[in-house]
């Protein structure tokens, strides 16, 4: 059993303890914890049986805690990656990763020289439509992959209010893309590969809290396909993937819904089991670092996917195209 500390309890975070606390196979638990706001989590923590500890640093400093779960503002991430790597401690942090690729770099080092194992949040990746994706590709059903899209939108900026950290600019650059954008970012690679070239859109239309709402981007991958992708941050909630091949296309409708139209033939619609995919990731992660298999997302991928999102940023600055280093 993985003994597990949660560093950062607001919503997100509790989100993740509830999914494997007190459940049988997680192969993880939850025995300490420490926030910003203490006396908001007290009552939760208790309840979850968490020690509430003062910071990061006593979290570190635990004997008992053999891995840190990061649920903390962005721009912490990479250095609390670091210190975390540096006490040996593994580390599943959530997305986005880090604001940098310089940033993640640093952090992915850290965790390969200290040996331990780091698992970036992308939940996404364990939906059984979107593994399902994958296999088409890999089998060929779908011939040579042309063109993918994906839209991930939502409402929650809304509620974003001055003074808090998700309403910092800094934090959300770019809109949706941190709390909802970077995640299908990721789908897009995971199923694409490497992206090396995008252009962007960004801008707020309807927000009135210092945050865009709408962005766009038109992007090649490496291997030739072309993509488009849009994240609004300020609209009805929907999850949206298309795959576009010389042989057939493959949709994921929302989260369960996968439908597939051959170049020739019928088709056809299924719809997936709903899957606890904040418990599958860090059930992944825990086997890892008991020594199954690797965590599903490569740790280049993760640097990959902040390299995206950073040139994202400096191409919407510019207005023109940017590669993606």
């Amino acid at each position: 059993m993985l003994d597990a500390a949660l560093v950062g309890m607001g919503r997100w975070g509790q989100t993740l303890v509830d999914s494997v606390q007190g459940r049988n196979g997680t192969g993880i638990r939850f025995v300490a914890g420490a926030t910003r706001t203490p006396g908001r989590a007290r009552a939760w923590a208790t309840e979850k049986g968490l020690d509430l500890l003062p910071d990061l640093d006593a979290v570190l400093a635990d004997p008992r805690v053999k891995a840190v779960v990061l649920a903390t503002p962005h721009k912490q991430h990479a250095e609390q990656v670091i210190a975390a790597a540096r006490a040996g401690k593994h580390v599943f942090v959530e997305k986005p990763f880090t604001l940098s690729k310089a940033s993640a770099e640093a952090a992915v080092a850290a965790c390969r020289e200290a040996g331990v194992v780091m698992a970036l949040g992308h939940n996404r990746r364990f939906l059984p439509a979107v593994l399902e994706m994958k296999r088409l590709l890999a089998e060929g059903v779908l011939g040579t992959l042309l063109h993918v899209e994906g839209q991930i939108s939502g409402a929650n900026a809304d509620n974003w209010k001055a003074g808090m950290w998700r309403a910092d600019p800094h934090e959300s650059p770019l809109g949706g893309m941190g709390a909802m954008g970077i995640h299908m970012i990721d789908a897009m690679i995971n199923l694409a590969g490497p992206i090396e070239r995008v252009s962007v859109i960004s801008q707020a239309q309807v927000l009135t809290n210092g945050l865009d709402d709408t962005t766009a981007m038109l992007c090649r991958f490496h291997g030739g396909p072309t993509g488009l992708f849009a994240t609004l941050a300020s609209a009805p909630r929907v999850w949206r993937l298309a795959l576009f091949g010389s042989q057939g296309r493959v949709e994921q409708r929302d989260l369960e819904t996968l439908v597939f139209h051959p170049r020739q033939g019928e088709g056809w619609e299924r719809r997936f089991d709903s899957a606890d995919i904040e418990r599958a990731e860090l059930e992944a992660f825990a086997a890892a670092v008991a020594g199954g298999p690797a965590y599903p997302l490569p740790l280049e991928d993760a640097i990959h996917g902040v390299s995206v999102f950073e040139t994202m940023i400096h191409a919407n600055a510019s207005g023109g195209p940017a590669l993606v280093p």
